[in-house]
């Protein structure tokens, strides 16, 4: 019998998007004992690497004889969202979007639906958002990896003996070095990569407006929100690049609301990305995913 699962966490990263990349991701086990993994890409997106992590954790997960259930976390809603929310309808349009565009990564996330349907079979896999950069030591791990492998680094990374003929209860783990991975798979250079969901609402909503306004402001509240979205969707299929005071602006926040984020979220109907910086301005990316 393996060792018991607590959780597991991933994490990908790209030192320029496109650009090398790396991803991460960390076993805890019951028993206080880690298998960490990682390895990279030549040339790569961050939301690649994102997903490559969740895959190496499933496949490492459907090894195992768990039948208890684990908590899988990642700080990319992309990740989360997509596994558990948009791929259904994506495989009923013919891994289109709603907007009729391919969905990038399709053979990353058929290989990773795949796998998630074969460990749902065996235990309960409960996927989970964690804030990047939070402080939290499985999430902050798994980016020290992913990062350090982005970067064309070769991290120590602890590894337990064999998890199918460990002994319960006995951690024997030991230092190793991992090996990178070149994977030269296609990819979409407008390929963003997403994080979290902004908290505060920054647009009007039908369901949240003041009913006490008059009828016509309430109408053109709302004429100024779809006229926000129409502006939204033209940004992201044009594949425009903005800055985070003009993202603020669009969004009605503060800037702050913007870059605290991280480099990738989920705002509405778009997956927010950071793709680089020019002098002091970073500049973001919006795709469309629902």
């Amino acid at each position: 019998m393996s060792k018991l699962i607590k959780s597991i966490y991933t994490d990908g990263a790209c030192s320029g998007n496109p650009g090398p990349g790396g991803w991460g991701t960390v076993v805890y086990f019951a028993d206080g004992s880690v298998h960490e993994m990682g390895g990279a890409d030549r040339q790569t997106t961050n939301n690649r690497m994102e997903i490559q992590a969740a895959i190496a954790a499933l496949e490492y997960l459907v090894k195992t004889d768990q039948s208890e259930p684990i908590g899988l976390y990642t700080d990319s809603e992309y990740v989360k969202n997509g596994i558990t929310k948009w791929i259904k309808g994506w495989k009923q349009k013919g891994w289109k979007t709603s907007t009729n565009k391919p969905v990038l990564n399709q053979e990353l996330w058929e290989t990773l639906d795949q796998l998630n349907q074969k460990a749902s079979r065996q235990f309960k896999l409960d996927w989970r958002y964690v804030k990047g950069h939070s402080g939290d030591v499985g999430n902050d791990r798994c980016d020290e990896i992913a990062r350090a492998f982005s970067l064309g680094g070769t991290p120590k990374l602890q590894k337990t003996v064999d998890i199918s003929s460990s002994p319960p209860n006995i951690s024997l783990s030991k230092t190793i070095q991992s090996t990178q991975s070149a994977d030269p798979a296609a990819l979409d250079l407008h390929e963003p990569e997403p994080e979290s969901a902004m908290n505060p609402a920054s647009l009007p909503n039908p369901e949240t407006l003041d009913l006490d306004l008059p009828r016509e402001v309430r109408v053109f509240q709302l004429r100024n929100m779809v006229e926000t979205l129409h502006m939204a969707d033209e940004i992201a299929g044009k594949g425009y690049l903005i800055t985070s005071s003009e993202l603020a602006d669009l969004m009605d926040v503060n800037a702050s609301a913007v870059t605290s984020r991280g480099d990738n979220w989920v705002w509405r109907n778009w997956v927010v990305s950071r793709v680089r910086r020019e002098g002091n301005q970073i500049l973001w990316q919006l795709e469309r995913v629902d």
